[in-house]
């Protein structure tokens, strides 16, 4: 008898007539609602305006939608759209990649202080809470999918999932891994952000600490999933390389955050 917890969730979480609202839609709904709260609050304790939080909406959509279907365009199917590139804009046939849209991301906060000449790591310090909070309901949009699964094991929480590959597999239940992980480092963003003084805190502390604990975590959770997109022809999956830049900026922004903490410090 096949041991795990077999999972078999329609992915549409409502349906009306013609109208369907499926459970990663509403994931991403709640993802957007989160993160657009936390982002508010943060924005708006530095002393910014309302006005000024919605103006990164469009930076944001656009950054998330073009950076998360390039970079999986990129790192994971090049051969397969670059023989019909028509294909990139069908994004909404699937094909989103997370490391992908935290560039585009990245890249739209840029240009989004630029234009309300704004302190590019003191954005991304407020905007850290939002993204570790969307990154955890996106995954968990994934559960409810049957999608990004994990490799077999035979640990007791192993889910077989039923949409995958018929519930044959006991496999890690991944996306609970990085929902969970998400939620934990929000958690640890808050704390870090009241024990450094809140607006206090040396600019990029909380971005520095938020890539460094979510790659980092997002790293070892790599072993456990199942092999996606091209072989790198290393021992490490696409998902880890891509890890790695990402921690490595984490911890370049705290050693920035600390050095120009340490000179004010002086400088006072």
């Amino acid at each position: 008898m096949n041991h795990g917890i077999l999972l078999d969730i329609d992915p549409v979480a409502l349906e009306i007539g013609r109208f369907q609202l499926r459970w990663y839609g509403l994931m991403f709904m709640l993802m957007f609602w989160a993160g657009f709260f936390f982002w508010r609050h943060y924005l708006l304790r530095g002393g910014h305006t309302l006005e000024t939080a919605v103006k990164i909406l469009p930076w944001f959509m656009g950054g998330l939608l073009v950076g998360a279907r390039l970079g999986h365009v990129l790192f994971y199917e090049p051969a397969r759209f670059f023989a019909d590139p028509v294909q990139i804009l069908y994004f909404w046939k699937g094909g989103l990649a997370s490391h992908g849209a935290v560039i585009g991301l990245l890249l739209g906060i840029f240009g989004y202080t630029r234009v309300q000449k704004m302190r590019y790591l003191d954005i991304l310090d407020r905007f850290s809470p939002s993204f570790a909070i969307a990154a955890a309901l996106v995954r968990l949009g994934n559960f409810f999918n049957s999608e990004i699964v994990g490799r077999e094991t035979d640990l007791p929480w192993a889910v077989r999932f039923m949409r995958y590959d018929g519930g044959k597999i006991a496999r890690h239940p991944t996306q609970i891994y990085e929902f969970l992980l998400g939620i934990g480092v929000l958690v640890l963003l808050i704390i870090i952000d009241r024990r450094a003084g809140k607006e206090q805190h040396p600019v990029g502390l909380i971005a520095g600490m938020g890539a460094v604990a979510y790659f980092g975590g997002r790293f070892f959770i790599e072993f456990a999933k199942e092999y996606q997109g091209v072989d790198t022809g290393w021992s490490l999956t696409m998902g880890q390389w891509l890890c790695i830049p990402f921690f490595l900026t984490g911890l370049a922004i705290l050693q920035y955050s600390r050095r120009n903490n340490n000179n004010e410090n002086t400088e006072s």
